[in-house]
């Protein structure tokens, strides 16, 4: 078993010191630290708690798994290293787009970037969008 604890179900008003001071009662606390958004600064509501040793860190799961803090019921486990996720695709800016395609991070021009299914522009002759055919005509009206 290892020493580090995955702490879920966390009230989104506790902080690292005090996810800290709630394990203590169970051994040294190497580290503990609650997980934020990055953009909001908010809880995510999980933590890590990472203790001295591997037998302080199964009394903390043995004494804290399912108690309550903050009006909440805690989850305490051992952590998983995390798994490897696919990369993310899409959008604009450092969100997307082959950097290597020369359009300056920015999808929806050059290689490997987003194409929409329904068109490749305004809706004219010669550039058939969603409900249009090839011809120019509107696919969905009965032209006899």
């Amino acid at each position: 078993m290892g020493s580090k604890l995955y702490v879920g179900n966390l009230p989104y008003g506790v902080r690292d010191h005090d996810l800290e001071q709630a394990f203590v009662p169970f051994g040294t606390v190497a580290s503990a630290k609650v997980m934020m958004e990055r953009d909001t600064g908010r809880s995510k509501g999980f933590g890590f708690v990472e203790m001295g040793s591997d037998a302080e860190a199964s009394a903390a799961i043995q004494g804290m798994n399912g108690q309550p803090l903050g009006g909440r019921s805690l989850v305490v486990n051992e952590a998983r290293p995390m798994e490897p996720r696919p990369p993310r695709s899409g959008g604009y800016g450092s969100y997307g787009g082959n950097p290597n395609a020369g359009n300056n991070g920015f999808a929806g021009r050059g290689e490997g970037s987003f194409r929409s299914p329904y068109g490749t522009g305004p809706r004219g002759r010669g550039n058939p969008g969603y409900g249009q055919s090839p011809e120019g005509g509107n696919r969905f009206k009965n032209d006899h």
